[in-house]
């Protein structure tokens, strides 16, 4: 519900909210509020064009709210709910209210801009991984000097391009001129590995990251190399000046960031962390080193003992601990044995939020599998939550997951999620038919409407309050999927299996732009991943972190993304307004975004031949007869922002709409229309 029909939109415990339906005028006899089964007459407030609008005011208390509307007429009552109009009363599609649920502000609709550092842009080539610095799975690391390679299909986690946070300095003009709102990094932290997923150290910046201002040792050669860290690596990771320096960098490109106007979160991976972790220390990194207690692979005495789970009862453990999914290079942190990791963990979580670096929030990894029981995990995010917030009120906390998320979001733990079910999948099913990771392809979910509109409305009833709607990350593609313009070739596979090559042949751009379209005005914070604004392909991990094309971008598709981001950001209903589907046919869906100010009608054509649609828009406060403006339309021929009326008539709008097409349209300064007007077209039926 959003400030339309419910204020506040987020109350506080023990607060009046005012509670409103809107109706067609003449349409209900007789409206009404059932709360926690208490049942609140609702009067007429006002009237508005065709619809009258039923108002009461209830005072909440600290506990969630459930509540729906019975609407009567004659002999008929109905129910309206998050799901919309029902006979009966369903309770798990109550309305929710969660008092004291508030989202940052600025998180609500925010377009966001995920990178994977290594992979964006190299503004420092003395902090560059060195060839063979050091050995890891199986291999040494490998110093990338051609920009443009393509990633390895089996060796990518030990090569490094040289991207680093000064390059993301560098490129803070494209970002802001792109209209990015919020970055998004991928896990900064120390770590071996290109992604980073397995941290080393969550106090300090990598300094391949940030800054090396300290380097000595040597390089170890041939056989020496093998299982053996070395010293200039271990020089370049546990320098105090490197460290200090990298921080600092950080600390440097959220104030800058901020200057810009725009917001910076980081990448939490709080479920495991890397074998080289000072904790564990398997590769003997910090073995003896001043200022660093034995790790629990050191000592049996290790003061980080509790922190995993050995198979072993005597020692030496050896490499015997719980790994996550298996991995013995990504160790599973122990909480429930040890409370002195969860107050760490909790106190990093707000020592980046708060002085001197001021990040603005997390992303957390497969946050639900933190603990090893859901009732120890749902205790760790309260507490988590609680202390991250009083160090800073507007830190986001968005986390990673997929399934039903409502547990999660009752407004004492995560924020948001990324919108995996209610977003990336119903998209790309409705556009492409493809799986997200490009593993599988639905012909017959290629076009379907009804299941569009059933994941991503009646999917997002069930896990979500509008308020975290709203601030959802709402990604086409990320580092662990493959990227959507891939997904419009169809093709089903791998890079390891199919090759690079494959991933680029045949997609199709107009696609990509039907999806962006969608992705810009549904609810939610759309997240662009890297690249993705330039026209970069590629199949699912590793081949999804191919390196920004600098100098070779998609020149249109970039133009494209700002335009369409532009009128996100400049249309107030696109970003936090309500949200109503008007028509769901095969290979076509339309729907609204509306306020009090204006509304937008979003149609897309999925067939490859221009349909003519008729669809009834005056749901949406639309005057019954009017002009709406078409800001843009998507084709297969490209993309046009130029002005173009069309006609409303009787409250319903004919279009021709092109094969492959996406197109905006917009009405402001909403008119009411008057009574006699609205009788005179088809009824209304309650909504």
């Amino acid at each position: 519900m959003t400030m339309t029909f419910l204020r506040p939109v987020e109350p506080d415990p023990n607060t009046q909210v005012t509670f409103r339906l809107r109706v067609g005028t003449g349409m209900a006899e007789e409206v009404t509020l059932i709360h926690n089964d208490i049942r609140t007459p609702m009067r007429p407030d006002k009237e508005e064009g065709i619809f009258t609008f039923y108002a009461c005011r209830i005072r909440i208390g600290g506990i969630p709210v459930p509540y729906f509307f019975e609407i009567k007429s004659g002999e008929e009552t109905i129910y309206y709910d998050a799901f919309g109009v029902s006979d009966h009363i369903i309770p798990e599609r109550a309305f929710t209210i969660y008092p004291g649920y508030r989202m940052p502000a600025w998180a609500k609709g925010a377009v966001m801009y995920q990178i994977f550092t290594d992979r964006f842009y190299n503004g420092d080539p003395t902090n560059d991984v060195l060839e063979g610095e050091y050995y890891y799975i199986s291999g040494p690391a490998r110093a990338m000097q051609d920009w443009n390679a393509l990633p390895d299909a089996h060796a990518n986690i030990r090569e490094f391009y040289g991207g680093d946070l000064q390059g993301v300095i560098e490129k803070l003009d494209y970002l802001q001129g792109l209209g990015i709102e919020v970055i998004y990094f991928n896990p900064l932290f120390c770590s071996p590995s290109s992604h980073k997923y397995d941290t080393q150290d969550y106090d300090h910046i990598d300094p391949h990251f940030g800054m090396i201002k300290e380097d000595g040792g040597k390089l170890l050669s041939g056989t020496e190399r093998v299982n053996q860290i070395a010293t200039r690596f271990i020089k370049r990771v546990t320098s105090e000046e490197n460290l200090e320096a990298s921080d600092e960098l950080l600390k440097e490109l959220i104030a800058l960031a901020h200057a810009r106007g725009m917001k910076v979160i980081l990448d939490g991976v709080f479920n495991h962390c890397g074998s080289f972790n000072k904790w564990l220390d398997r590769e003997r990194i910090y073995e003896n080193k001043k200022g660093y207690e034995a790790g629990a692979y050191i000592r049996e005495d290790s003061p980080y003992r509790h922190y995993f789970s050995f198979m072993e009862e005597n020692w030496p453990y050896n490499n015997s601990y719980d790994g996550w999914w298996g991995f013995d290079t990504l160790p599973k942190l122990n909480y429930e044995a040890s409370k002195k990791l969860q107050e760490y963990i909790i106190g990093i979580g707000c020592k980046w939020v708060s002085a001197p670096f001021y990040a603005d929030g997390w992303r957390l990894d497969v946050a639900a599998d933190l603990g090893h029981s859901r009732a120890f995990n749902h205790d760790f995010w309260k507490r988590f939550r609680k202390a991250v917030k009083e160090a800073n009120p507007n830190a986001l906390i968005l986390a990673e997951h997929y399934g039903d998320a409502k547990e999660w979001l009752m407004g004492d733990e995560w924020d948001s999620v990324m919108n995996y079910d209610a977003f990336m999948e119903p998209v790309s099913f409705f556009l492409t038919g493809m799986e997200k990771h490009s593993d599988a392809y639905y012909a017959d979910r290629v076009g379907d409407a009804q299941l569009f509109f059933d994941k991503m409305l009646n999917t997002a009833a069930r896990n979500f309050s509008y308020p975290s709607l709203l601030t959802a990350m709402n990604e086409l593609s990320n580092h662990d999927h493959s990227r959507f313009l891939t997904r419009t070739n169809g093709k089903v596979g791998r890079v390891q299996d199919l090759g690079h090559a494959a991933a680029e042949e045949q997609v199709r751009k107009e696609v990509l732009r039907q999806a962006v379209m969608i992705q810009m005005t549904w609810p939610g914070a759309p997240c662009v991943y890297y690249g993705d604004e330039a026209g970069l392909a590629g199949f699912t991990d590793p081949d999804n972190r191919r390196t920004y094309p600098w100098g070779r971008e998609d020149n249109d598709l970039v133009s494209f993304h700002k335009e369409i981001i532009r009128m996100h950001k400049q249309y107030t209903e696109l970003k936090t307004g309500s949200v109503m589907p008007l028509l769901a046919e095969r290979g076509i869906i339309a729907y609204g975004r509306f306020n009090n100010q204006a509304a937008c009608v979003v149609l897309v054509n999925n067939h490859g031949y221009t349909v003519t649609k008729e669809i009834d828009v005056k749901y949406l406060g639309i005057p019954l007869d009017c002009d709406l403006q078409q800001v843009m339309i998507t084709t297969a021929s490209g993309y046009r922002i130029n002005p173009v009326p069309h006609r409303v008539v009787r409250g319903r709008l004919t279009m021709a709409l092109p094969g492959s097409s996406a197109i905006l349209l917009r009405y402001t300064r909403l008119q009411p229309v008057t009574r006699e007007q609205f009788w005179a077209t088809n009824t209304v039926d309650f909504s």
